[in-house]
Order: C-alpha cells, then sequence, then structure tokens
C-alpha cells in the first residue's frame, strides 16, 4: 500500500512539474546584428556582449551609447553620441501586444529605421523587423514575440558582413558631357548625418 502511495504522489508531482514548465512565461526578445566596417580594427562594439541573452526590467528603457555610465551597452567609439539612442519597451493601447519604441538620443547624427529618418528626441514604434543606421553603423533588429510583462530580453549578434550592400558602394551615375557630375539627390546618396572630419576608417 505504502508503494501504491508513493508511485501515485511521484506521478502528481512529475504532473505538476510538467504544468508548471508549460505555463511557463516565455519574454518578448529584441535580436540585434551589429555591423561597422572598420570594428575588425578600432574594436568598437568589444564591451557588448554578444551571443547570450540577458534580461532587462520593463521599466527600464536599453539605453545605448559611448558613456559607459549611463549607457548598458557600450559603443566604443568617440565619434558616437554619449547617449546616442533609446528602446522603451511597453504595450500597446487595449491590446496584449508588446513592442519597442526607438528614440534618438543624439543631437549631432541623425537616426534612420528603415526609411523614416529621426532627428533629436524623434521616436518612432520599432517595426518586428527593421535596419537602424546612424553613421557607419548598421543594426538589423528583429522582435520575437514573448507575453512576459515585467521584462524582456536582447540577445546581441554581431554581422561579419554588411547588412545594407548597397551602403557600401559608391553611386553608379552615368558621366554627363563636359565631364560635369550632378549633385547626388537625397535618393542617390545616403541621409545628410553631421559627422567629424576624421570620420573616415
Amino acid at each position: 500500500m505504502d508503494h501504491l502511495f508513493k508511485l501515485v504522489s511521484k506521478t502528481h508531482f512529475i504532473m505538476t512539474s510538467f504544468e508548471e514548465d508549460e505555463t511557463e512565461e516565455t519574454a518578448t526578445c529584441l535580436h540585434m546584428t551589429f555591423y561597422h566596417p572598420c570594428q575588425q580594427d578600432k574594436m568598437m562594439f568589444r564591451c557588448l556582449n554578444f551571443c547570450k541573452r540577458e534580461q532587462v526590467r520593463a521599466d527600464e528603457m536599453a539605453k545605448f551609447g559611448r558613456d559607459s555610465n549611463v549607457c548598458h551597452y557600450n559603443l566604443v567609439d568617440t565619434r558616437v553620441s554619449r547617449i546616442q539612442f533609446s528602446l522603451q519597451f511597453y504595450r500597446k493601447l487595449n491590446s496584449s501586444e508588446f513592442c519597442f519604441e526607438i528614440k534618438n538620443m543624439s543631437k549631432k547624427t541623425k537616426l534612420t529605421v528603415d526609411q523614416t529618418e529621426l532627428g533629436y528626441l524623434n521616436k518612432v514604434d520599432l517595426p518586428w523587423k527593421c535596419i537602424i543606421c546612424f553613421g557607419d553603423y548598421q543594426i538589423l533588429a528583429e522582435i520575437q514575440e514573448g507575453e512576459a510583462m515585467d521584462y524582456f530580453e536582447t540577445h546581441l549578434h554581431l554581422a561579419k558582413v554588411p547588412i545594407l550592400q548597397e551602403r557600401c558602394l559608391p553611386s553608379l551615375q552615368p558621366v554627363p558631357e563636359k565631364g560635369i557630375f550632378p549633385s547626388l539627390s537625397p535618393s542617390q546618396g545616403k541621409s545628410p548625418i553631421e559627422i567629424d572630419e576624421n570620420e573616415s576608417c
């Protein structure tokens, strides 16, 4: 009889544990893949924790920039602003859907999210998959859905090749007569960005 009671108790414990595992919430995860043409020489990503998920409290703002005292995600580059941009986790009104809001915190450099250009303190909802650019930095952002409300996760990756291949190629234009080149229109070149004169690699 004791043996039967122990067997039933053990079975109940296994089922309870299985049920608890099944109901455990998964966190929304923001995957971010970084690229810079000088990353091997200048090691600007050396303070980022790649290939490991990190938990961030829902009431905290994820900040990216040069100042390691303020930004958890530190970019070791004097040309990067003290705080380059921030990400805020939130839930949509009357919805169970979780999203991120990105805000440009740099006064000197514009930031683009896909085709949307953000000036200082401009913000926009982060699409489920998009490319964030500022200066020569390229970041592929992808949101993996989850249910947890108290925190989200970040998972950083390093790209070996440009995320935007076309950004690394010169604009191809026909050679006009008399050797005079027309000025680039905004659609032919990069969006205007304030950069230092010594910004080239």
